[in-house]
C-alpha cells in the first residue's frame, strides 16, 4: 500500500473512529476545507497539506503520525450481536476502535517478540442442534481442562487461552463482537459498561461465533440461539445445572435463582433459557418469568435481585505494556501512544520499583 493510500485510509479510519460524517468533520474544522473536499482524501483523489493534516489531527482528537502509520491489521468476519439497534456510523466507529486497539495489541506482541497460536478445539465438531452444542462445550471444557465448576474469569481464561479481548466504552445498543483480525487471530470485543455477569455471558456467546461449526442448513436466527445455549452451558454445563435445579421442575423461585446467579456469574434471565431448553420447566413457565420480567424495567435489569460479585477485565494488554517499558523495549511515549493515552497520564500510572 503506498503513502498515498495509506493517508486516505486513515482520514477515513479516524473519521469513522470519532463518528463523524463528513460534513460534521468539515464544521468541526471550521470550513478550511469542504466536505467534498475530505470525500476526495478518503478516496486518494487529492492529498492533504501540511495544514490541512493538522487541522484534521486537531478535529479528530488523533496525533498527525497516526495518518502515517502503515496498516498491519484488517478485522475480518464480524459478527455483531444486536446489530440492527445500531446506526451505520455507530458500527463503523466501532470497528475502528476495534481495529486500532489490535493494531497496537499485535505490534506490542512485536516487541516482545511473542508469536501465538490460536488452535479451534470444536473444528471437527458438526453443529446441527442443541445437543450438539452441549456435547461441544463438554469436550472444550475437558480440553480446556476446566472441570465442571463456576468459571472464575471469563475475559481472564481467555486471555490465557490466546484470544484477544478488547473492552470499548459505549452505549447499551451494542452488547458484543467477535471476528478474526489477519484471518488468524481471534478477537471478542465486549461493553465496559455492561454489568458483569452480562459480560460473561455475552463473551461466551461470542466465543460460540469463533469456534462453533454449523450445518449449512442453520439459519442466522437459530445460530444465534445456539451461541446463547452455548454460552449458557458453558457458565452451567449440563451436569452441574442438574445438580442445582433438578431434572424437572413446575416452578422456580427467585430466591433460587439470584443464588445460582450469586455464585456461576449468570443472570438469572439466562438460567431460566437454559432450564428451557434442557427441557427442565415448560416453554409455558419459561414465558410466564419473561412476561413478569418485561413488565418493569428493573426487573429486566435485574436490579435488586442480587449481584455477581466478580472482576472481568481485559488486562494482558496493560501487562505487556508494562513490561515492555520495564525492559526498555519499547520508550513511555511510544507505551502511552499504543495505550491511546496522553504521557503525563501513563507516566503517573507507571510506577517501577
Amino acid at each position: 500500500m503506498s503513502m498515498k493510500d495509506i493517508i486516505a485510509k486513515r482520514i477515513k479510519s479516524a473519521r469513522n473512529l470519532a463518528g463523524f460524517s463528513l460534513r460534521e468533520l468539515s464544521d468541526k474544522m471550521d470550513g478550511i476545507v469542504s466536505h467534498n473536499a475530505i470525500k476526495k482524501y478518503e478516496m486518494g483523489v487529492m492529498m492533504p497539506d501540511s495544514k490541512v493534516l493538522l487541522a484534521l489531527a486537531t478535529a479528530l482528537k488523533v496525533k498527525t503520525d497516526y495518518f502515517f502509520r502503515p496498516y498491519e491489521v484488517s478485522i475480518e468476519n464480524i459478527e455483531f450481536r444486536k446489530k440492527s439497534k445500531l446506526l451505520v456510523k455507530e458500527a463503523n466507529s466501532i470497528k475502528e476502535k476495534v481495529t486500532d486497539s489490535i493494531s497496537n495489541y499485535i505490534e506490542l506482541e512485536q516487541f516482545l517478540n511473542l508469536t501465538t497460536v490460536f488452535i479451534n478445539p470444536l473444528q471437527e465438531i458438526l453443529i446441527s442442534n442443541g445437543e450438539d452444542v452441549e456435547n461441544a462445550v463438554n469436550q472444550l471444557l475437558n480440553y480446556w481442562k476446566l472441570g465442571f465448576n463456576a468459571l472464575p474469569n471469563v475475559v481472564e481464561l481467555l486471555e490465557d487461552k490466546e484470544i484477544k479481548v478488547i473492552e470499548i466504552d459505549d452505549n447499551e445498543s451494542f452488547d458484543g463482537l467477535s471476528g478474526w483480525a489477519n484471518n488468524n487471530i481471534p478477537v471478542i470485543v465486549i461493553n465496559k459498561n455492561s454489568p458483569v455477569d452480562r459480560k460473561r455471558l455475552t463473551a461466551l456467546h461470542e466465543l460460540a461465533h469463533l469456534l462453533l461449526i454449523f450445518d449449512e442448513s442453520i439459519d442466522q436466527k437459530e445460530k444465534e440461539r445456539l451461541c446463547h445455549r452455548f454460552a449458557g452451558a458453558m457458565l452451567m454445563p449440563k451436569e452441574t445445572f442438574i445438580q442445582e435445579i433438578g431434572l424437572s421442575r413446575k416452578d422456580i423461585s427467585i430466591p433460587e435463582l439470584i443464588v445460582i446467579k450469586e455464585t456461576y456469574g449468570i443472570s438469572m434471565q439466562a438460567v431460566m433459557a437454559r432450564a428451557k431448553s434442557l427441557g427442565i420447566i415448560t416453554e409455558e413457565r419459561f414465558l410466564r418469568f419473561r412476561f413478569w420480567l418485561n413488565k418493569d424495567s428493573n426487573r429486566r435489569k435485574e436490579i435488586g435481585f442480587g449481584e455477581y460479585v466478580g472482576r472481568e477485565q481485559s488486562t494482558r494488554f496493560k501487562q505487556l505494556l508494562y513490561r515492555a517499558t520495564s525492559e526498555e523495549l519499547i520508550s513511555m511515549s511510544k507505551a502511552a501512544n499504543l495505550a491511546n493515552q496522553k504521557l503525563a497520564t501513563f507516566r503517573d500510572e507507571f510506577v517501577q520499583v
